[in-house]
C-alpha cells in the first residue's frame, strides 16, 4: 500500500515537474506563441500560454480587417498564436499581437492557397480604383475588376458587402501583395457544368440550332443552354464546297446529327441528315415501284379469266 502511494506521489510530481519547467522556459519579444483563450472582452483577449505569467492581446492587435469584431470573432477556448511585442504590460502579464504573428505565419498559408489551388470565401469590405478590397487570413487582398466575375465589371460599388468565391492568384509577402481571382473560379465551374451538359448528348441524336460563327474550317452552331458545336465543312452537305459561307449564313436555323463529343468538344453533321434523307427516299421509291409492279402482275389476263363466271 505504501508502494502505491510513494508511485502515484511520484508521477504526480513528474507531471507538475514538466509542467513547471514549460511555465519557466526561456521567451523573448518578438517570439510567436500559442496559447488558449481563457477571456474575452471588448478591450482584449487574455490567453494562457502554459507559463507563469498570461498573455493578453489588445483589440487593435488582433486583426488588419476594419470589419474584425473581436467578441464575436474570438472565443473561450480558441486556440491562437501571438507575437510577445513586451514582456511585461506593467502588470505582470505578456503583451502580445496576433496581428504581428499574422504578418509573419498567413503568408506561409497563403503561399499553401496558392500552391494547392484553394477556394476561399471571403467578403469584399472596400472599393479602390480598378478593383475591390476582401481580407484572406488577415491580410488585405486585392480582386482587380477584371477578375471579379466572367463579365465585364465598369462600376465595382455594388459589389461592396458581396461575398465571392476566391482563388490566390499572386503572394509576395516582400512586398506585402495579395491579389485575388473571383473570375477564376467561376470559370471553372462553368467548364465543370458545360462538361456536364456536354455528357448528357447522346451521339446519334438529331439537335436543331443557329449559326453563330462561320470559319474556313466550318461553322459553329448555337445549341441553347450555354453549348455549341462545330459542323465541319466536310459534313455540311453532301456536295463539295470552297467555304461554309456557299451554303450557310449568320443566324440560320438547322439541323445536324451529334457525331461525338469527344474532348468535350461537339462534333456535328448537317450531311448525316441529307444523306438519310435522300436514303429514305430511295427506300420509299423502291416500295412504291414493288407496289406497282405487285399490282400489274395480279391484274394480268390469266387473273382476269379466273374470276370470270359463264353460265
Amino acid at each position: 500500500m505504501a508502494d502505491e502511494i510513494i508511485t502515484e506521489t511520484t508521477e504526480s510530481m513528474d507531471d507538475y515537474k514538466a509542467e513547471l519547467e514549460s511555465s519557466f522556459r526561456k521567451l523573448s519579444e518578438g517570439d510567436i506563441i500559442t496559447g488558449t483563450v481563457i477571456a474575452v472582452s471588448e478591450e482584449d483577449v487574455t490567453l494562457d500560454l502554459k507559463y507563469y505569467a498570461p498573455g493578453i492581446i489588445k483589440a487593435e492587435e488582433l486583426s488588419s480587417d476594419p470589419d474584425f469584431n473581436l467578441t464575436e470573432s474570438v472565443h473561450v477556448g480558441d486556440v491562437l498564436e501571438a507575437t510577445i511585442i513586451r514582456m511585461d504590460d506593467g502588470e505582470g502579464n505578456l503583451l502580445l499581437s496576433r496581428k504581428e504573428a499574422n504578418d509573419i505565419l498567413a503568408w506561409d498559408k497563403l503561399n499553401q492557397y496558392l500552391e494547392d489551388e484553394t477556394v476561399l470565401h471571403v467578403r469584399i469590405k472596400g472599393i479602390v480604383p480598378s478593383g475591390v478590397i476582401a481580407y484572406v487570413e488577415g491580410i488585405r487582398g486585392f480582386i482587380p475588376a477584371s477578375h471579379l466575375c466572367l463579365d465585364y465589371v465598369e462600376d465595382c460599388n455594388p459589389w461592396l458587402g458581396k461575398d465571392v468565391d476566391v482563388k490566390v492568384i499572386t503572394v509576395d509577402p516582400a512586398q506585402k501583395k495579395l491579389v485575388l481571382s473571383a473570375k477564376l473560379v467561376e470559370r471553372e465551374r462553368a467548364k465543370e457544368e458545360r462538361n456536364h451538359k456536354i455528357a448528357m448528348l447522346v451521339p446519334g441524336s438529331v439537335v436543331e440550332g443557329t449559326v453563330e460563327t462561320l470559319m474556313p474550317y466550318g461553322a459553329f452552331i448555337n445549341l441553347g443552354n450555354g453549348l455549341s458545336g462545330l459542323v465541319h465543312i466536310s459534313q455540311i452537305c453532301t456536295r463539295r464546297i470552297k467555304k461554309p459561307g456557299e451554303v450557310l449564313s449568320i443566324g440560320q436555323t438547322v439541323q445536324a446529327k451529334i457525331l461525338n463529343t469527344n474532348d468535350n468538344k461537339i462534333s456535328l453533321s448537317m450531311r448525316a441528315i441529307e444523306e438519310e434523307m435522300v436514303d429514305t427516299q430511295a427506300k420509299e421509291m423502291k416500295s412504291v415501284q414493288e407496289y406497282v409492279s405487285n399490282e400489274a402482275a395480279s391484274t394480268s389476263l390469266g387473273s382476269l379469266l379466273a374470276n370470270l363466271k359463264l353460265d
